[in-house]
């Protein structure tokens, strides 16, 4: 009788030279750009479940690309994860940014046991950098007057457009998100390649450095080709190896146990995951041509009921990632998150990239805010204004004949210029959003409305930052957070994390029940001197907001 041959083991495969996919997109476009793309929830579950697969024999990755540093850190610590079974673990790379910065990309490759580099390959550990470009030279050759006015200091939104450079205090931002930025990735590079602080410094003021530099100087184990990468791995652990796509891969579950899983998962209480991505405003989700992903009020509140109303759901993770917009819109959400720590369910904000100004405001009332050493968050402030267009209106000949029945029927149009009743107004306004955030803060968080004031003035801050000053509990990812919930809701660590209900952008859906059904949502829109300048930003390629919206602020 022939003897039945074990099959064999498998190689995952993970590409990790695109961005990963975080949401995802409902309406048909969105969907048709993702194809392909690798989901980031399914990269983290894989990586974290597959170390204790007896049939998975190692990981592959191939590294390169731009990737923010929270989202590096999230899946990094996956990779961690995974190589804790003993099992081995490669990344490789054709190089780490040709004629650019790599410097993300190698920190994410130091979670791996090995790191190869194609011999031709460049090492761009290059370190960190922000750049902001400023535009009021080209509004003030336009004739546009852009009259913004903010709370405090540090709410740089709009400096692109009321500026020419750098303000002292957009300096002092930028400089320490920069700096705090590169001390976390001086560190773990420090600590996984066994070299001192000094020594990386010295190599990255060096670099770019040629793949036999970066063997000698030990940031690179091995020099070679995709084949002679792959031909090593399976020496070492079988040479019969089957390669599998990470994002192929699924849990084995014997059948009869699947069903039983069905039946008992049906009735057993869970984790809700509740997620919100992009600029909140008010109404549904949808998506902006130039912005992406826009988080609606009434979909994220709808689904925050939903998890409220559901005895199964014992408590939520709502993963926040977002710079920030609408302070309506920011406030209805803000309530329902209330009201689910009210209802007796634990709230945990699990921070992304972002979770800035508006962004910040929604996560406040969490029993605790989780985050990413390079996430950005903080810019509690405010800020508004509107684009005085009447002097490119005068040059090109452009005429407004005006009826007008109010004294500040015109404060928000474009075509004039602010009058001193329509500043005081402005400024009240201002003032009494300042002082409302910062105290839903202070009362969130537990911390003295002074307290809050003095890390506030809308600055942004390093998750690593905020950790030490109150404003983020613990550092970690979305993983970390469900733990947390399942803690604080007394469940076993086994309790599943499931998605709250979601409203698609684009659905055919049968009347609500009532407005507590989540098909309960209506459209909200609003004319104003804002939606003036975001369609004025919109051609400038600029991203639109709202009051509570954080500044731009790329790293690296």
């Amino acid at each position: 009788m022939p003897s039945l041959r074990a099959a064999p083991p498998a190689l995952l495969e993970l590409d990790l030279t695109q961005p990963l996919l975080e949401v995802e997109p409902d309406d048909p476009i969105g969907k048709l750009r993702s194809r392909g793309k690798p989901r980031l929830s399914k990269v983290l579950r894989t990586l974290h479940d597959a170390g204790s697969d007896p049939k998975v024999a190692g990981l592959i990755a191939k590294i390169g690309g731009k990737i923010p540093l929270a989202i590096g850190q999230e899946v990094r610590a996956a990779v961690r994860d995974f190589a804790a079974s003993g099992k081995p673990t490669v990344a490789w790379a054709e190089t780490f940014g040709e004629s650019g910065n790599g410097t993300v990309a190698y920190f994410l490759a130091t979670g791996f046991g090995e790191i190869w580099m194609q011999q031709s390959g460049e090492l761009g550990l290059l370190g960190v950098m922000s750049e902001v470009t400023f535009l009021r030279g080209v509004f003030d050759n336009l004739g546009i007057e852009p009259q913004f006015d903010k709370r405090y200091e540090y709410k740089h939104a709009a400096d692109r457009l009321m500026q020419t450079g750098f303000t002292e205090h957009h300096k002092e931002t930028a400089t320490r998100l920069a700096e705090s930025a590169f001390e976390e990735i001086v560190r773990v590079i420090a600590s996984a390649r066994n070299l001192t602080e000094d020594q990386v410094r010295t190599l990255v003021d060096e670099a770019p450095l040629s793949a036999a530099r970066g063997v000698e100087a030990r940031l690179l184990d091995r020099c070679g080709y995709r084949d002679e990468v792959y031909a090593d791995v399976r020496r070492r652990i079988a040479s019969d190896a089957r390669l599998l796509f990470a994002t192929k891969w699924s849990k084995p579950t014997p059948l009869p146990s699947k069903v039983t899983k069905a039946i008992t998962d049906r009735n057993q209480p869970v984790v809700a995951l509740v997620e919100g991505h992009g600029a909140i405003v008010m109404g549904r989700n949808r998506r902006s041509p130039i912005d992406g992903p826009q988080m609606g009020s009434d979909t994220l509140s709808a689904a925050l009921r939903a998890a409220r109303n559901d005895d199964k759901v014992r408590a939520v993770v709502f993963r926040v990632d977002s710079p920030g917009g609408s302070y309506v819109a920011s406030d209805t959400v803000w309530r329902e998150v209330c009201l689910l720590r009210e209802a007796g369910k634990p709230v945990v904000v699990s921070m992304g990239t972002v979770a800035g100004s508006g962004g910040y405001f929604i996560s406040c009332p969490a029993d605790v805010i989780v985050a990413q050493s390079g996430t950005l968050t903080g810019s509690i402030g405010v800020l508004a204004g509107k684009p005085n267009l009447s002097k490119l209106l005068d040059r090109v000949g452009v005429g407004t004949g005006t009826v007008q029945f109010g004294a500040s029927a015109r404060m928000y149009s474009p075509r004039e210029g602010f009058t001193d009743l329509d500043r005081q107004k402005l400024n009240t306004f201002l003032d009494e959003v300042y002082a409302d955030f910062v105290t839903k803060v202070a009362q969130g968080r537990g911390m003295a409305y002074d307290a809050v004031h003095q890390v506030a003035k809308g600055r942004v801050w390093t998750g690593a930052d905020a950790a030490k000053n109150g404003l983020v509990d613990v550092l970690g990812g979305v993983r970390d957070a469900a733990s947390i919930a399942r803690e604080r809701a007394g469940l076993p660590a086994t309790a599943p994390l499931r998605p709250a209900v979601q409203v698609p952008l684009v659905a055919k859906v049968r009347s609500p029940k009532s407005s507590e059904d989540p098909r309960a949502l209506s459209v909200v829109t609003s004319m104003s001197g804002w939606d003036g300048f975001a369609s004025l930003a919109a051609n400038l390629g600029l991203p639109a907001g709202g009051p509570l919206m954080m500044p731009s602020i790329r790293l690296g």
